[in-house]
């Protein structure tokens, strides 16, 4: 009798482990990836591909909250930033330079990681491309910069056209600068 109840209780025992690891667990990390426009889905899939390469698979190791603001609508910023922080979210994504900003405004805590066009010093980003703060760091590939550069060598390739026309954003914080 003393046998079966053994052999009753290790597998009982057997049985609950599973649920026991489970529960001992720490809870998946998420990321918060917040976005002045919806964001193609090649983006996000390259986002997903770069995270799979470091080791994190979506779903498996951790979570992503994306967040938007439909149609480029900037004011609709602040609410969707204020958000993910609500959700303590482990590090937030941000891309492009009005993310970035509302990301910067809505936490000092959350680590944030950005991915711009403009200079982030002048964009008031951050202080330093050296030491750019204890939370927020990114890159930045100075596109508005370049894109001067380009409409100036466009202009030298065709010196007899009397106007290009581009398309800007009014809403976005570097309008000013690309229209130069």
């Amino acid at each position: 009798m003393r046998r079966r109840e053994f052999v009753t209780l290790l597998g009982g025992a057997a049985a609950t482990w599973p649920v026991v690891a489970r529960a001992r667990r720490p809870a998946m990390p998420v990321i918060g990836f917040l976005s002045s426009f919806t964001t193609n889905p090649r983006f996000v899939a390259a986002f997903r591909q770069g995270l799979g390469e470091v080791g994190f698979v979506e779903g498996q190791n951790v979570g992503i909250e994306y967040h938007w603001a439909e149609g480029g609508q900037y004011d609709q910023l602040p609410t969707v930033a204020a958000d993910l922080v609500s959700r303590q979210v482990a590090v937030t994504v941000a891309s492009p330079i009005p993310a970035a900003l509302e990301a910067k405004a809505a936490t000092t805590t959350i680590p944030i990681v950005f991915a711009i066009g403009s200079d982030p010093i002048e964009s008031d980003l951050v202080t330093s491309i050296n030491r750019p703060g204890r939370y927020i760091t990114g890159v930045s590939f100075f596109s508005v910069a370049l894109g001067a550069k380009r409409r100036e060598l466009l202009r030298e390739l065709l010196p007899k056209v009397a106007s290009i026309a581009f398309l800007v954003n009014p809403n976005n914080t570097n309008a000013d600068l690309q229209r130069i």
